[in-house]
C-alpha cells in the first residue's frame, strides 16, 4: 500500500551510520562496514532455534566460514577471504531467511539479495559478481559450517544434517568458534577480521590480491 498522501511505499532503511540504503537500488556509497557488522551481529541463524545463552548470529557464522575456507585453501588471498567474510552481508538488511522459506518466496528475494550483494562488493573493491570457482569454494565451506552448526547447536542428528548439508570429510568442528557469543563481542571480532584483511590489501604494492 502507498504511504500517506499517495507517496510510494518506503523502500529504504536508515542505518545507524546515518546512511539511507535503498533496497530497490542500493548504492555502494551507502554501504558501511560498521552497519554490516552491527546488523549481522544481531541477526540470528536458524531462526534463533539454537542452544546457548546467546543467539548464534550471521556475523559469527561468517567468521566460521572464513576460517573453514582458510583450512580448505591455505594459500587463499585476501580478496577470496574478504568475499568469504562478506558472503552473507546482504542479511544485515534483509535478515537471515531460512532455506525452506526462501523456496516459498521464490525469485523476488534473490533479486533484492543480488542487488545488495553487488553494491557491497563494489563498495569494498571486490568483483561485482563472485567468480564461479570462488563461489563454489565458499558454498562448500558454508555447507560444512551448516553441518557443524546444525549438529552442535540446532538439534539436528548427524544423519539428518548429512541429508541436507552433506557430511564434512576434511574439516572437523575442532577449533571453530561455534559457541554463541554476545552480539557486541561478535561485532568486534567481525570488524577486527575485516580490518586485518583491509590492512593486508594496503600492504600490497597495488592494493589488490
Amino acid at each position: 500500500m502507498p504511504d500517506k498522501a499517495g507517496a510510494p511505499p518506503r523502500a529504504w532503511q536508515r542505518m545507524l551510520s546515518g546512511r539511507r540504503l535503498d533496497l530497490l537500488d542500493p548504492s555502494p556509497l551507502d554501504v558501511e562496514i560498521s552497519d554490516i557488522a552491527h546488523g549481522l551481529a544481531r541477526v540470528a541463524r536458524w531462526n534463533g532455534q539454537t542452544r546457548g545463552d546467546h543467539a548464534f548470529t550471521v556475523a559469527q557464522h561468517c567468521l566460521v566460514v572464513e576460517q573453514i575456507v582458510r583450512r580448505l585453501k591455505p594459500d587463499a588471498d585476501r580478496m577470496l577471504l574478504l568475499m568469504t567474510l562478506l558472503h552473507d552481508a546482504p542479511e544485515y538488511v534483509i535478515g537471515d531467511m531460512i532455506s525452506p522459506f526462501k523456496h516459498v518466496m521464490g525469485g523476488d528475494y534473490k533479486v533484492v539479495e543480488g542487488r545488495l550483494h553487488t553494491a557491497i562488493h563494489l563498495r569494498f573493491s571486490l568483483p561485482a559478481e563472485t567468480p564461479p570457482g570462488i563461489k563454489k569454494l565458499i558454498k562448500r565451506a558454508d555447507m560444512i559450517a551448516a553441518f557443524h552448526e546444525a549438529t552442535r547447536l540446532a538439534g539436528f542428528t548427524a544423519a539428518e544434517a548429512s541429508t541436507y548439508f552433506g557430511r564434512p570429510r576434511t574439516v572437523t568442528a575442532d577449533g571453530l568458534p561455534l559457541v554463541p557469543q554476545p552480539s557486541a563481542t561478535v561485532e568486534a571480532a567481525f570488524l577486527a577480521r575485516f580490518g586485518e584483511l583491509e590492512q593486508a590489501a594496503a600492504a600490497l604494492p597495488n592494493g589488490k590480491g
